[in-house]
């Protein structure tokens, strides 16, 4: 039943992942990207890693989401036009598709799916905390002031000039 859940979600955040890029509508592209993030956590919680699941759904599909798509209407993006096809950058996505999928049918065969037996429980909470303020407690406090000015930077960009 986990490999068929597997596949089934890893089915499902491919699809949608596609239609973030082909998709023409920026909201409906955000809103794709919400489907795979959820697929995501879905596959976390398929390897017993609960809390990265919900973390999953909350911070990315929740806070980073909603950021993207409050970006989105501030900028007031219109539907892309339709632009010409460019041969050579076609023929390269298609090499590395093709090169990709035959990657794939390769090593598939050889993979199987096994879940660690673990000598005793862990607290999924508690470690993630201390290794988040502890060990990558500057990466954290970055990434916090990045989401800041990139906040701040879409409301300046977005201001109408006063006349």
């Amino acid at each position: 039943m986990e490999v068929a859940l597997f596949w089934i979600f890893a089915a499902l955040m491919l699809g949608f992942g596609a239609a973030v890029i082909f998709l023409k509508s920026p909201v409906s592209s955000a809103l794709s990207l919400v489907v795979s993030f959820l697929g995501l956590a879905a596959l976390f919680l398929l390897l017993d890693a609960f809390f990265i699941g919900i973390i999953q759904v909350l911070v990315y599909a929740g806070a980073v989401m909603v950021l993207f798509l409050f970006i989105i209407m501030l900028l007031d993006l219109k539907t892309e036009r339709a632009r010409k096809l460019n041969i050579p950058a076609l023929i390269g996505g298609l090499m590395v598709v093709v090169g990709f999928i035959a990657l794939l049918v390769k090593l598939l065969p050889d993979f199987h799916i096994a879940k660690p037996a673990l000598a005793r429980p862990v607290n999924d909470v508690a470690s993630v905390g201390m290794l988040l303020f502890s060990d990558y407690n500057l990466p954290f406090q970055i990434i916090g002031v990045l989401l800041l000015v990139a906040t701040v930077g879409v409301v300046l960009l977005s201001r109408k000039e006063l006349k």
